[in-house]
C-alpha cells in the first residue's frame, strides 16, 4: 500500500511540477513508471523497498515545493510559481559569503 501512495504522490507532484510543459511532463511520469517497475518483483520483506518508498516521497516532496520552471518570453524568463513552492526568506542571501559556515568551515573558498 505504501508503494502505490508513494507512486501516486510522484505522479501528482510531477503534474504540478510541470504543467503545462507536455514533453518533460511525459518523460518524468515515464521515468517514474519505469523506477516502480524495475522494483516491481522485489519480495515485500526486501530491505530496500522501504528506502524506495521513501525516496519517492522525498523526491515528490522536492518537485512540488523546490522546482520551479522558467519559460523564455523574449529577452527575459518568466518563473511559474505556484502554490506549493516553498517560499523562504533571503537573509542568508543578505549576508553573502561572510558568515555562511558549514561544520565549521566557511563555505566558499576564503578569497
Amino acid at each position: 500500500m505504501a508503494a502505490l501512495q508513494a507512486y501516486r504522490h510522484l505522479m501528482r507532484a510531477a503534474r504540478v511540477a510541470f504543467e503545462g510543459d507536455a514533453r518533460v511532463l511525459d518523460g518524468a511520469r515515464q521515468s517514474i513508471r519505469q523506477g516502480f517497475r524495475d522494483k516491481a518483483s522485489l519480495p515485500a520483506s526486501d530491505p530496500s523497498i522501504q528506502s524506495s518508498i521513501q525516496h519517492a516521497e522525498e523526491v515528490a516532496s522536492f518537485l512540488k515545493a523546490n522546482l520551479v520552471q522558467g519559460k523564455r518570453e523574449g529577452s527575459k524568463y518568466k518563473l511559474r510559481i505556484h502554490e506549493m513552492t516553498e517560499r523562504g526568506d533571503n537573509d542568508s542571501i543578505k549576508l553573502g559569503n561572510q558568515n555562511i559556515k558549514v561544520d565549521g568551515v566557511k563555505c566558499c573558498s576564503e578569497r
